[in-house]
């Protein structure tokens, strides 16, 4: 069960919708319910007006997301992100992204920045800015940088908050992320499609 109780649906539904994930529901709880409506639209214009491709943005996402063990961030699919090649073959190439054949040289790079601004961001340098740039423009860099920022922030108050319950039974049964038990976004059989932007 959830740590922080989700706002009434006579709250949220008429903010957000009926059909919405738990986290938003949650997000409704604050204190001026209204909030969840900019949450909602500064992270669906964050995350799709880029010029990054969906496909990178959802890998980054999910990648992070297993960093944060955020049980309702790996649970979830944005439906633009699947309209632009990511399948769970993809995903499951999320595992050793060093060795995925599916993964370019570009995609890897902005993962391993993804990887060290997840877990141990002071180890950022040169080089790491350096093989950015073999790929990516310096815009193209910042708005890579802010969407994993956004993700790492959110996914870890998130995963502290335990948002299972209406999680596929692959992601609601492996317990809270303070268990300890590492959970993958692969390997599981079914996810949470959420339309975006």
């Amino acid at each position: 069960m959830a740590r922080i109780a989700p706002a009434p649906p006579e709250v949220y539904a008429p903010l957000i919708g009926e059909d919405v994930p738990l986290v938003m529901k949650i997000h409704a709880r604050a204190t001026r319910p209204e909030r969840v409506q900019t949450l909602v639209q500064f992270f669906g214009a964050w995350m799709t007006n880029t010029s990054l491709t969906p496909r990178l943005v959802e890998l980054v996402r999910l990648r992070i997301a297993f960093h944060n063990q955020c049980r309702s961030c790996m649970a979830m699919r944005y439906g633009h992100a699947t309209l632009d090649g990511v399948d769970e073959n993809l995903v499951c190439s999320l595992e050793k992204p060093e060795e995925a054949p599916d993964l370019s040289d570009a995609d890897r790079s902005a993962l391993h920045y993804a990887d060290k601004l997840a877990t141990d961001h002071l180890s950022i340098d040169d080089a790491v800015y350096d093989d950015l740039r073999m790929h990516y423009s310096e815009g193209e860099i910042v708005e890579l940088g802010q969407i994993a920022a956004i993700c790492v922030g959110l996914g870890r108050l998130d995963a502290t908050w335990d948002l299972r319950d209406d999680l596929p039974e692959f992601f609601k049964n492996q317990g809270p992320a303070s268990s300890g038990t590492i959970v993958t976004p692969w390997g599981g059989d079914s996810w949470v499609e959420v339309a975006m932007g």
